[in-house]
């Protein structure tokens, strides 16, 4: 089990560090339902992610030394999409100067129930290219390393709660702080919004070539 907790680290750290769900989240926590719709957003992220990894859990990877060459096309895959993604992303970048656009849907959070936030965390975490991307490659190393049913719940949820931190910090943060933690919010989502295509061309690059990496040895193997 320590092995394959060891193999979903990096991808869970991966998914963590996704800007728009984080912005989200704090969007969430100054409108006028910040308490209900921050946890059922959270709720939402938690569930997309238990929801991926237990599909993908119930295909089967079954491999007669842990790994399987599934599992090695999976990742390898995965890891060009990344890389093609990365460039993709810092050719869109904002140029210096240049006010980066916000996504439409945020502009409307404040008027979110907790049901659309649940919803739409849920969307964000299970479908959005990147998280599906990661939960996948994570879920088959999990499924292809020979544990019981036991041990993949376990090592799912350290997963989850890995991928979830970036959301549970602010999220409790308010709940225990309240409007103490608005300034730090405030300039937490200012710099995400200003360099949120740059960090996600580094972070697509760093895990798009571990992914590749680690398809490519699986297969060779």
């Amino acid at each position: 089990m320590g092995t394959a907790i060891g193999q979903i680290l990096g991808v869970a750290v991966g998914v963590a560090i996704s800007p728009i769900p984080i912005i989200a989240t704090i969007l969430m926590l100054f409108s006028n339902r910040a308490k209900s719709n921050s946890v059922a957003f959270l709720v939402g992220w938690i569930f997309g992610l238990v929801a991926v990894a237990t599909v993908i859990l119930r295909v089967g990877f079954e491999g007669s030394d842990g790994t399987s060459d599934v599992t090695g096309w999976i990742k390898a895959a995965i890891g060009v999409v990344f890389l093609l993604l990365a460039v993709k992303q810092w050719r869109d970048r904002p140029r210096e100067g240049e006010e980066p656009p916000m996504p439409t849907w945020m502009a409307s959070i404040d008027g979110f129930t907790a049901v659309k936030s649940f919803g739409l965390a849920a969307l964000l975490s299970g479908v959005n290219p990147k998280n599906l991307g990661l939960t996948i490659a994570a879920a088959s190393s999990i499924g292809a390393a020979g544990l019981t049913g036991s041990e993949e719940a376990v090592v799912v949820a350290v997963y989850v709660l890995i991928a979830s931190c970036t959301l549970m910090v602010p999220v409790i943060g308010y709940l225990v702080a309240g409007d103490r933690m608005r300034p730090a919010l405030d300039a937490m989502k200012a710099w995400l919004l200003a360099n949120d295509a740059t960090v996600m061309s580094v972070l697509f690059v760093v895990l798009g070539a571990k992914l590749l990496g680690d398809g490519i040895s699986v297969l060779a193997s």
